[in-house]
Formats: structure tokens, C-alpha cells, sequence
């Protein structure tokens, strides 16, 4: 008897295996036509070992972010009435919005059902954390698992953000010093709520939860009243036990560098992630990894921009459900077997000069 579960429609992330297109210039290589040649390159074992989840490494990534972020509240609080607290709150506050978005990361995991192996406790914590930053973890999933079985298509819903790099060197100052000053934080809230923004190339607006399941697009809809509730309690607590200056220490040293700090954080990674591509024919191509050491560039980008292994991009989407903690295994698995001779692997300074260079020229 056939015991086999057919994934349900519209939920999963799946395996794609579009047909293998026949050899052209890197340029005109339809995106995601070497996709399942790419993903053959580890054999069913080797890949077996590497998803393989462990719940107390997940658990310690959670306590070290949200303790790190205790730490600098701690400092500022501690602080506060001092002439000199002002000093220790700005660094607070550039502090927690680097942990903050470490929290992003983790939900991320948990959208993949890589944080926890119970899925009841993955889905929880996923969603406090999501509730915690203001963003629905339930919908990113919808989101997300679009960007994996779309990278580079019409239907992803990211290329709006990392797409038709490079712009040129004012176009993306601009953006993160809009970023930093919270001008563009909106976007980034609506985008974790189901409304990405809209696609220069394509100029179709993505409306991702149109195209997931019935059971998804509920969790998603709970999920966001649940985000709401939190946001609109946490103030409110605030004030009830602290009044006027607890209120006004959250805003500082919670909602300030949600709405600016993580802002540019966000928009940078995903850049550096899949920005100024050239052969969207794979992800060993399609999307990049960016070295977190060896240089004090890359050292930098690990303690600013790539917290929990997500620098590990394109292994990341060759096997999304590897999760972070066996990302480095990963690589250099791929590294052995020679896989990554051609691939996007760069120091933060080779992609940054990629995402900084001038707009090219049109036609």
C-alpha cells in the first residue's frame, strides 16, 4: 500500500525541478533552468546528516540574541538618570537593532520549520519572535516560500528589493540613509504582512497570500491579529507599570531601532544576498555568500549584517531545509566536491564594490 503524503498545494517549499535548459550565454539563461542539476550535487545521505535538527543549538541562538538585547537595555536603564546615559542609550539602541534583526533571522529559521523539531513549539516561538519585531511570521512564510520556488521570476516577491542592481552609487546611499531615519520603515512592515512592494521590472504588485493554501492563509490571518494585539499591549504595559518614562524608554530602546537601526540592515543584506547577479540560471549563481572572515571587512559584515550563518546564502537556497547551524558544514562540503568553483562565494568587499558600482549604462 502507497503511504506516501502529497504535499498540500500552495504550502510547501518545494524541490524544484524545472527542466534543465539547454546551454546559453550566462546572460540569457532562464532563471531557475539549472536549478535541479545544481541541487543533485550531494547525494541522499549527505544530505539526510545536514538537516538534521538540534533543538538545544536553536534554543541557545534564541537565549544568546535576546540576552544580548537584555544586556544593552540593561546598560541603558541603568544608566538612564546619569549625565552621561544618553551615550550608553544611543549605543543601546545601535545594539539591539543589530540583535533585532539576529531576532528577523531566527524566525526566519522558523518559517523553514528549522528552529524547532516539534513543530507546535517551532511555530510558537517563530511567532513570538515575529510579534516581538512587529512582523507576522506566519505570513513571511507564505512570502518567503515564493522567493525560494520563484528566486529571479515574475513571482518573487523580493526581486522588488534586490532586483537591477547595480543602480549606481547615490541610489543606494540614498535608500539606507532613508532607511536609517525610519523613512522606509512601512514597507518593510507591509512586506511582512502580506503586501510586498511593487516590481520595477515587471510592475506587478505581489500578492503572495492569493496563492497559498486555505490552512496557510488562516494561520497567516490569525497570526497578524496577533502581532497587532502584541503591539498595541506592550506599550500599554509599558505605561502601566513605568507611566510616562516607561513608556518612553520603550520608544527608545525598542521601537527607535526597529524603525531605523534594523531598517538598512535589512535592505543591505538582501542586496549583498541576490544583488548585481549576472546568471540567474542557479542559485550557486543567483545568489550569493558573502565570507565572514579573513578580512576586517568580512569580520565586520559577520558582526553587523550575517548573524546566525545566513552569509551562507546560496547553500541556503540549494537546500533550504539545512538549517543555520550546519551551514558552515555545508559549505564546505560543497567546497570538496568542487561545486563552488563558479559560484557566487565573495569577500564583503568584492560584493560591496558589485552593489556600489555606477548604474550601468541602458541598451
Amino acid at each position: 500500500m502507497n503511504t506516501s503524503i502529497t504535499p498540500v498545494a500552495g504550502e510547501e517549499f518545494r524541490e524544484d525541478l524545472r527542466p534543465i535548459e539547454p546551454p546559453r550565454t550566462a546572460a540569457a539563461r532562464v532563471a531557475g533552468s539549472g536549478n535541479a542539476a545544481a541541487r543533485r550535487i550531494l547525494n541522499a545521505g549527505e544530505i539526510a546528516s545536514l538537516t538534521q535538527l538540534n533543538d538545544w543549538r536553536s534554543l541557545g541562538a534564541v537565549g544568546v540574541t535576546f540576552g544580548s538585547i537584555a544586556l544593552a537595555v540593561a546598560a541603558a536603564l541603568l544608566t538612564w538618570s546619569e549625565p552621561w546615559g544618553w551615550a550608553i542609550a544611543i549605543l543601546a539602541v545601535g545594539v539591539i537593532g543589530v540583535h533585532q534583526h539576529g531576532l528577523f533571522i531566527l524566525a526566519h529559521e522558523s518559517a523553514h520549520y528549522r528552529l524547532f523539531s516539534h513543530r507546535g513549539v517551532n511555530d510558537a516561538v517563530g511567532r513570538l519572535i515575529g510579534m516581538a519585531g512587529g512582523i507576522s511570521m506566519c505570513t513571511y512564510r507564505v512570502i518567503h516560500r515564493l522567493h525560494h520556488n520563484n528566486l529571479y521570476t515574475a513571482e518573487d516577491p523580493d526581486t522588488a528589493i534586490h532586483g537591477g542592481y547595480p543602480r549606481g552609487v547615490g541610489y543606494l546611499w540614498k535608500k539606507l540613509g532613508q532607511d536609517l531615519v525610519g523613512w522606509n520603515a512601512w514597507k518593510t512592515f507591509a512586506y511582512f504582512f502580506g503586501a510586498p512592494a511593487l516590481n520595477d521590472v515587471t510592475q506587478k504588485a505581489a500578492r503572495p497570500l492569493d496563492d497559498t493554501s486555505p490552512q496557510l492563509r488562516a494561520s497567516a490571518r490569525r497570526d497578524r491579529w496577533a502581532v497587532v494585539a502584541f503591539q498595541v499591549a506592550a506599550p500599554l504595559l509599558c505605561w502601566a507599570f513605568g507611566g510616562g518614562r516607561g513608556l518612553l524608554q520603550y520608544a527608545i530602546l525598542w521601537v527607535l531601532p526597529l524603525l531605523t537601526v534594523l531598517q538598512p540592515i535589512l535592505r543591505l543584506r538582501a542586496i549583498m544576498e541576490h544583488g548585481g547577479v549576472t546568471d540567474l540560471s542557479s542559485p550557486l549563481t543567483a545568489a550569493r555568500s558573502n565570507r565572514t572572515s579573513g578580512s576586517v571587512a568580512n569580520v565586520m559584515g559577520r558582526a553587523l549584517l550575517f548573524p546566525h550563518h545566513v552569509n551562507y546564502h546560496l547553500e541556503h537556497h540549494l537546500y533550504p531545509a539545512v538549517p543555520h547551524y550546519h551551514l558552515p558544514r555545508l559549505h564546505r562540503l560543497l567546497v570538496e566536491k568542487g561545486a563552488l568553483h563558479q559560484a557566487e562565494v565573495r569577500d564583503v568587499r568584492g560584493t560591496w564594490r558589485i552593489i556600489f558600482a555606477p548604474r550601468a549604462p541602458k541598451g
